[in-house]
């Protein structure tokens, strides 16, 4: 009787941490544990089924020009370029693109040099990226994950030593079939005001 127990036991805890794997497997956090993973198996088929790299891109480029203000902290002639980088989101969504992929596939930063034409105001996708996960920088963690329907929020915290603070970078993503793919970095431009907020106070100390 108490073998038969502990058969039961057993079979319950297994069917449990199945279910649990499963309902795990199709949440937003997974799919971006497994986007990171692409880029250390350095797969771009992959990493694209993850991450919607011309939706995440696209809406960047639209809130860096929307922070004119501040971009002279990221970009030369920031404030100049504030109408022409949407005149040439098509070319920087592709060329950022070429980018990503050249950096998953050999695992160099320096790649993306390579990658972005000529004439496209040296502007790196990467590049304003590592503005925010800057050297020494470390993932903390989920902060939050917020799902309503087919969309849902991730929180991520970063630290940012150079600051000696954490950044929070808020992906928004939506379900797919059987998995959620990063369509947007909705906090770019608060991210933005707040790195140009910092770096005026380190300079003034």
């Amino acid at each position: 009787m108490k073998r038969v127990i502990l058969v039961l036991i057993l079979l319950g805890l297994a069917v449990g941490g199945y279910v649990y794997y499963r309902s795990l497997s199709k949440s937003p956090t997974f799919s971006l544990m497994q986007a990171a993973k692409a880029t250390q198996t350095h797969d771009m088929a992959e990493f694209e089924r993850y991450v919607d790299i011309r939706s995440v891109t696209g809406n960047l480029v639209d809130q860096v020009a929307a922070q004119s203000e501040e971009l002279d902290n990221f970009i030369p002639r920031g404030f100049a370029l504030k109408h022409a980088l949407p005149l040439l989101k098509p070319q920087l969504t592709e060329a950022a693109r070429k980018e990503v992929q050249l950096y998953i596939e050999t695992g160099a930063v320096a790649a993306r040099e390579s990658a972005r034409p000529a004439g496209l105001l040296n502007l790196s996708v990467l590049g304003m990226m590592g503005t925010v996960a800057g050297p020494g920088s470390q993932f903390r963690g989920i902060k939050y994950t917020r799902e309503q329907g087919d969309q849902a929020i991730v929180g991520l915290e970063v630290s940012q030593p150079r600051y000696d603070t954490t950044l929070v970078v808020e992906v928004k993503m939506r379900r797919q079939d059987d998995h959620w793919q990063a369509t947007e970095i909705t906090n770019s431009g608060a991210l933005i005001k707040q790195l140009a907020r910092l770096e005026k106070q380190r300079l003034v100390r």
